[in-house]
């Protein structure tokens, strides 16, 4: 072990393990389950995933874009349980796709379609947040706020959640940023702060008032077969429910997309040599999602925001990783107490901020400038996840990304050019019969009496329903007084 590396990891899974904390116990509490099960998953991410991973920099634990695919899917299935045994079954999937060495496919995928993703996500949690940063104690849908259901506000949950947004955007400031003192404590930790203190505090100064404020609820442990005894278990007996394996597919789609791309975003910061290998890091996820469905956690990641923190804190090595999946068992085992000052408010405006920057304003007119082609299949991703699901709207994305490449690749495989009498046709690419209705198009436009030379050197292979629309158009040309030249098929 380099101790000089050690000097610099230290503090730096010090500053991971302050960033993580608030986030592992928000998403937990996003997903409708105990904030122990958000402590639980970033252990498993910071010692198991950590372990098996080919990276020295990527943080894995709870995501906050899968909550509302966990919420989702434990709507669907009825049991926290019975997602387990579906997270199992991601866990392998994931695996065999690192067998398979899938990893590369993640380049296939647009990137227009994985904004949309995470745009969709972010709307998605900035929904499902807002009630509970109004003051619901307990899950609420936001259109009861829309359709006059019954819901209670707190004004001192408003208040948290409020200050605590504005912290969160202040330490996003260069104000905070050049003031090294501010800048090493991460914004969300200094949100969910100032929250712990509105509860002890205003608890002691205002108790009739900031009674009513909900906080988060962790069990504290006495032995051993107390902590065992707050695991969940998979239920396997949903084993023939054809809905378990549609979600496990799911969560494994988007938890390898999300890692994947979070591994090439890191690249850019901190470059390794050899680079990690895609393949690996999913069997590591796999890995780390078998273990989570077996002990009750929730999906894992590896996530940009703590890998970047990780980074950006100096760490050298995965000691840093590992020491902050100590600090966070340590935290749950002996601080729960301590934690338990958490108002959920403050979490929630946690979440509202990262849903915020998935789905940035930015984000949308930057796509919008760059043209349809890029904003309709970023719309239509959104759209199909906020209406059908995640899957279905990554394929809907998908689908409109490859219909706009089609449609842009028969525009520009043909170009005719006029100069006087003259036409020169040319063949910019490979031609199938799916170029027919262009081709077609074009020679219309070509009047009698005319000269038509055709380029066709870019073109290596022409499909024969090609040449067959050609080889009428030629043999039709000499009635119409039109001369060929170059013609890239044989006339009788």
């Amino acid at each position: 072990m380099n101790l000089s590396h050690l000097r610099r990891d230290i503090p730096a899974g010090l500053v991971v393990f302050l960033v993580a904390l608030p986030l592992c116990l928000g998403i937990a509490q996003a997903s409708g389950l105990p904030p122990f099960v958000g402590l639980l998953t970033g252990v498993i991410g910071g010692l198991v995933v950590t372990t098996f991973s080919p990276s020295k920099f990527a943080v894995s634990g709870p995501a906050a874009g899968l909550v509302t695919i966990v919420t989702g899917a434990i709507e669907t299935l009825g049991s926290f349980s019975a997602l387990l045994f579906a997270l199992i079954i991601a866990g392998v999937l994931q695996f065999m796709l690192g067998v398979m060495r899938a990893g590369r496919f993640i380049t296939l995928v647009p990137g227009t379609v994985i904004k949309g993703m995470l745009a969709a996500i972010g709307i998605l949690l900035i929904m499902q947040q807002i009630p509970v940063a109004l003051g619901a104690a307990e899950e609420s849908e936001l259109s009861s706020l829309v359709t006059g259901g019954a819901f209670s506000v707190s004004i001192p949950a408003i208040v948290v959640s409020g200050i605590g947004l504005f912290i969160l955007w202040f330490w996003s400031t260069n104000t905070v940023k050049n003031i090294k003192v501010l800048s090493w404590a991460p914004g969300p930790l200094v949100a969910v702060l100032f929250g712990c203190m509105a509860t002890v505090v205003g608890g002691k100064m205002f108790p009739d008032i900031v009674s009513n404020l909900p906080r988060i609820s962790l069990p504290s442990f006495d032995s051993l077969a107390a902590l065992t005894g707050e695991l969940e278990r998979p239920d396997w007996s949903v084993w023939q429910n054809p809905a378990v394996y549609m979600i496990a597919a799911t969560l494994a789609i988007v938890a390898s997309l999300e890692t994947l791309l979070s591994q090439e975003a890191l690249k850019k910061l901190r470059p390794q040599n050899p680079p990690p290998s895609p393949d690996k890091e999913m069997r590591a996820q796999g890995i780390g999602n078998l273990i989570s469905g077996f002990l009750g956690g929730l999906p894992i990641t590896a996530v940009i925001v703590r890998s970047s923190v990780n980074v950006s804190a100096g760490a050298q090595s995965k000691i840093s990783i590992l020491i902050h999946g100590v600090l966070l068992l340590v935290c749950g085992l002996y601080f729960s107490n301590l934690l338990n000052a958490i108002p959920l408010a403050s979490l929630a405006a946690v979440l509202l901020y990262t849903g915020y920057k998935l789905a940035t304003p930015r984000l949308f007119v930057e796509h919008f400038r760059q043209g349809a082609q890029q904003a309709v299949p970023f719309l239509a991703t959104i759209g199909g996840i906020l209406v059908f699901g995640m899957l279905a709207g990554i394929g809907i994305g998908l689908a409109t990304q490859i219909l706009f490449s089609i449609y842009k690749s028969h525009r520009g495989a043909m170009l005719l050019t006029r100069y006087d009498d003259h036409f020169v046709l040319r063949f910019q690419q490979n031609l199938t019969f799916m170029h027919n209705p262009r081709l077609k198009g074009l020679l219309a436009e070509i009047p009698e009496n005319s000269v038509v030379i055709v380029d066709h050197d870019n073109a290596e292979y022409i499909d024969p329903d090609v040449k067959a629309v050609l080889k009428d158009f030629g043999e039709g040309a000499q009635k119409r007084g039109i001369v060929l030249n170059q013609w890239p098929v044989k006339l009788a």
